[in-house]
């Protein structure tokens, strides 16, 4: 058991606590899959069955209560030591470095930036804009909010909602093209291949001839600005859209194209106090942002 890692029994004590999986993985910030694959593993090294299987959830065997009764206390002492071995700055000053892009600073961060500095003024806030994530684990950003559906493996942190999708026109590109029906058959505002990854640049491609794309743009605050200047139709972000007395939604949104909002950071840093300060901090902002909608039930 002495190369079991702590986080193994940090997933087995959630898991024993929550009484599921995904119980146990919100509550540590993880996905569902890191709580499964590290119990399992916890498991196999143990070669006991901790957990039984049930209908209603996990509920544990007695070698995991056993294992239980062993830990009372332990958790405490390992987080302590990792503080201190980290040098774990309890007070709320020094450097956050965070990473996000264009669309987020124009329509979601400004505001919760500025009151957490003025809360907090012995912090310095460091933004790196950009549509790629950069590496936590080489310390150049310490936290990442970012709009994404597969956040990486790695990092940790929450889902504080989901951003909303549609097609829009400037109402005097619509004046001039009353009549067109079909998509296929209107101009086009399209992301370039840097954003090639968006769903919407996936429907556009399945949806648009490449003939029809009048401007393709790496940023979504620039597609909305093209798309406000009549060059065409774009499926914008409705927050960036509906901001815009021009632009008229051509269609309800499409819920296959939502894009879930992510507060991120790395394991080594949330229990930083300016870290875990700040991550508290945006998430509960952006929960709580009209243009951040909740997740649709079940998922």
């Amino acid at each position: 058991m002495q190369d079991t890692d702590w986080d193994d029994f940090r997933v087995f004590l959630a898991v024993g606590q929550a009484g599921s999986l995904s119980g146990a993985a919100r509550q540590l910030g993880v996905n569902h899959s890191t709580v499964l694959r590290r119990l399992g593993a916890l498991e196999a090294r143990m070669a006991v069955r901790l957990f039984d299987r049930l209908p209603a959830g996990y509920a544990m065997t007695l070698a995991g209560e056993a294992l239980r009764e062993r830990l009372q206390g332990v958790g405490e002492q390992i987080d302590a030591a990792q503080r201190h071995l980290m040098g774990l700055d309890l007070r709320l000053t020094g450097v956050i470095r965070i990473t996000s892009t264009d669309t987020f600073m124009s329509g979601l961060l400004g505001p919760i930036l500025a009151d957490f500095r003025a809360l907090h003024p012995g912090i310095e806030l460091q933004m790196v804009m950009n549509n790629l994530f950069l590496s936590l684990t080489k310390r150049e950003a310490d936290v990442a909010i970012r709009p994404t559906n597969a956040p990486p493996d790695h990092l940790v942190g929450r889902r504080a909602g989901r951003l909303q999708t549609a097609v829009y026109a400037s109402k005097a590109y619509l004046a001039k093209h009353p009549a067109k029906t079909s998509f296929a058959a209107h101009d086009w505002v399209a992301p370039d291949e840097g954003l090639s990854h968006l769903m919407q640049a996936k429907w556009l491609r399945e949806q648009v001839p490449p003939a029809r794309i009048a401007a393709r743009v790496d940023s979504l605050v620039g597609m909305t600005q093209l798309v406000k200047r009549g060059m065409g139709l774009g499926m914008l972000l409705c927050m960036l859209a509906d901001a815009e007395d021009e632009l008229v939604q051509v269609e309800p949104p499409r819920e296959a194209l939502d894009t879930q909002v992510w507060v991120l950071t790395h394991p080594d840093l949330k229990e930083v106090a300016r870290i875990k300060a700040f991550t508290d901090f945006a998430y509960t902002r952006l929960v709580a942002d009209a243009k951040v909608l909740a997740m649709p039930s079940g998922r």
